[in-house]
């Protein structure tokens, strides 16, 4: 006879992975508004901005945030000594923030 399952184990365990996961979602989105430079608004604002997005339906404007964003983590993953001409990421890395997180409203 084989040895029965133990249910509570394996639910307490996926339970744990959840939570694990959970936590990391929300440590790599803190990162992500950090890198940014979103952190220095205020979270009122912050959250207005986000609302914002969420509640849009303009497809068009969808695809150019997710655009550039694309390229916000191309050019962040690319070594320093091969900048391009256009690197729009680097300034949250020189400590001008307010540009590179207000731009998007104003482009689009």
């Amino acid at each position: 006879m084989r040895k029965p399952r133990d249910f509570d184990a394996a639910l307490r365990a996926l339970t744990d992975k959840t939570n694990a996961l959970k936590q990391n979602k929300r440590q790599q989105l803190g990162e992500l508004i950090v890198a940014t430079g979103a952190g220095t608004f205020d979270m009122e604002t912050l959250a207005g901005a986000l609302l914002a997005i969420v509640e849009t339906s303009d497809n068009v404007q969808k695809e150019g945030w997710r655009k550039r964003g694309e390229a916000f983590f191309r050019t962040k993953g690319q070594p320093t000594s091969r900048k391009p001409g256009r690197n729009v990421s680097s300034a949250p890395a020189s400590g001008s923030s307010e540009t590179p997180a207000g731009s998007p409203t104003r482009e689009t």
